[in-house]
Parts: C-alpha cells; structure tokens; sequence
C-alpha cells in the first residue's frame, strides 16, 4: 500500500480540524485522522500547577522523535499505537489509540511545517489562514466548553503564550505550505482542496 499524508497546518481556533474532518468525510474509509495535539510530552511526573504553568505553544512542547518514528511505521502500512493526550491533566491517557492502514493521512496540527525532514514526507501541505480575532473566540469556546478553562485563564495563556507563539512559530510556515486558504473555508473551498488532493494522490501513485 502506498500512503501518503496530506498536511493541514495553521493557527489555534483557524479551523484546522474542522477542514480535516470535512476532507475526511469526503475521502471517505480510505483517510484517517492523525492529530499532532496527541504528540505532546507526558507531563504527568510534574505536579498540576508546573503542568498548567507549562508553555504548550511552542514547538519544544511536542515528542517530534515519536512523531517521526509513528509517520514512519504508518508510511510502511503498519498497524501503529499512537498516543492519546488528555488536555485536562496535561498528560498522556493510558489507553493508545490503534491506527489500520490506509493510504490517505489527513495530519492535523499546528506545527507540522516546522521541521525540514517532516515536510518531505508530505505529499501535500495546507496553511489556513484566520484572523486573530476570530481564532481567540474559537479558542475561548472550545476551551471553555471542552476542558473546563475559565475566560479570564483563557485570555491570560492567549496573550502571555499562544499569541507570541503563533507569529514565531505558526503563521511562518505559510510560506513553506503549498495551498494558503486565506479566504474562508466555505463548502468551495473543501471542494476543490478535495479535488487537489485527488490530482496530488493519482500522480504520485502513477508508476
């Protein structure tokens, strides 16, 4: 089986995982989902106030040599465990998540063009693009709603960490990306960046 991963990459709250799931219900069985969020180092042997205290926006945060070794066991059609991370104790749950091969890799996270030697693997790369404002009120929603943040903690982290990070380490890579999605991910958008990936898909495949 020949796989091939397809990099979605932008900003916090830009709507990343949104556009991976919309792909991936498009390509249908043939795609899988594989986040980098679930990449981050086990905090669990620090007390809960250093984890909390911990700058998980910057591209240290994550275990990129078991990123690298997973990519690699998914590239040769392996059936891999991958980690599951759990935001709310900043730690690694115990139970691993099994990945079936499949030929399409939708990759989704915030730093996937950070590293040279990643973006080799990648038979397509994706920034989405978003304003600050809208990707801090996304942020505030989700955090709020699915890791029991309060708003005032949410504003703090967004302005001593995510905020900073972002313009170092994310909005850089839209210039390493090969699709920029700068005007909204609206139902023509999906559309043709399925269609892309169909075009990228058949023409690496051809022998």
């Amino acid at each position: 089986m020949i796989v091939q991963f397809i990099a979605i990459t932008g900003g916090s709250g830009s709507g990343k995982s949104w556009l991976a799931r919309r792909l991936k219900r498009r390509l249908g069985k043939r795609a899988g989902i594989l986040a980098l969020d679930d990449f981050y180092r086990d905090r669990s042997a620090l007390p809960p106030r250093q984890r909390r205290a911990f700058n998980f926006d910057q591209p240290a945060a994550i275990d990129w040599p078991l990123f690298r070794r997973c990519l690699e066991a998914i590239r040769r059609g392996e059936t891999v465990l991958l980690p599951r991370y759990d935001f709310a104790t900043h730690a690694r749950r115990s139970r691993p998540r099994i990945w079936h091969a499949r030929p399409v890799v939708l990759l989704d996270g915030l730093w996937l063009l950070h590293r040279p030697a990643l973006r080799r693997l990648y038979a397509l790369s994706v920034f989405v693009d978003c304003p600050d404002d809208v990707r801090c009120e996304r942020r505030l929603a989700r955090d709020r709603r699915e890791r029991g943040r309060s708003r005032a903690s949410v504003l703090r982290q967004w302005r001593a960490h995510v905020q900073p990070m972002h313009e170092r380490f994310v909005a850089t890579q839209a210039r390493r990306a090969d699709v920029v999605l700068n005007a909204g991910l609206t139902r023509v958008a999906v559309a043709g960046l399925t269609a892309q990936i169909g075009r990228v898909l058949m023409d690496r495949t051809r022998p």
